[in-house]
């Protein structure tokens, strides 16, 4: 195995410094112990995520970007359409990239059950508007923050990963920072009043969820037991 070319300083810390900011915890080392040694199991989790993403943004768009019957500005709608069908695109690039490497390690993209962190973070969604919209932009943008702080957390590791993952996941956490930057921006414009206790909710979860048992390894999980 190669050792990996880790990302410059600077570039790494441009990126990161506000997602490591942002959340409340460090992904749990014995997470990145076993991670890296099953990196092609997580491979199809990844890919799995990445079209998962894409689809939540273009949920976005057909429930909140073509009609202002929800009460929602013309400037923020089209602001919304604009930044999630970017989002979208990139993450199906991503996604297509995943199936990729997949490919040339000789797997194949298998579906793989989710983890219990999606669901943990939305079972604190609420359900009337405008406050479902909130929460879902605020989930988004933890998302996609945690997912950052993973290839950040697998990149420190670099010297046990093959050279092309590091590489690839350097590249991806460029991407995934300005994805939950967007996600929270279009979070703030929602409502009129400060909601940085509504995002400390789930910046809580995220860090119960993240720092915890799961029976199962995935992206997004907790730590592996058994």
């Amino acid at each position: 195995m190669q050792a990996a070319a880790k990302p410059t300083t600077s570039e790494t810390s441009a990126a990161i410094a506000p997602v490591l900011a942002f959340l409340h915890a460090r992904t749990p080392a014995v997470w990145v112990d076993r991670a890296v040694c099953s990196i092609d199991a997580l491979l199809s989790d990844h890919a799995s995520l990445e079209l998962k993403a894409a689809q939540q943004a273009q949920k976005l768009i057909s429930r909140y970007g073509a009609s202002n019957s929800r009460g929602l500005s013309y400037v923020f709608r089209k602001t919304l359409v604009n930044k999630m069908s970017r989002l979208a695109r990139e993450e199906l690039r991503h996604f297509e990239q995943v199936v990729a490497l997949i490919d040339s390690r000789g797997g194949q993209y298998a579906a793989i059950s989710p983890s219990r962190y999606a669901a943990g973070l939305h079972q604190l969604a609420r359900k009337s508007e405008p406050s479902a919209l909130l929460d879902s932009l605020i989930i988004g943008a933890i998302i996609e923050a945690r997912s950052c702080e993973r290839f950040f957390s697998l990149i420190e590791y670099s010297d046990r990963l093959d050279e092309t993952i590091a590489k690839f996941y350097a590249s991806l956490l460029r991407s995934e920072a300005r994805h939950f930057e967007d996600y929270l921006a279009l979070a703030r414009r929602v409502s009129a009043h400060d909601i940085s206790d509504q995002i400390e909710v789930f910046l809580a979860r995220d860090a119960e969820l993240i720092d915890s048992a799961d029976t199962e390894l995935r992206f997004l999980s907790g730590y592996p037991v058994g």
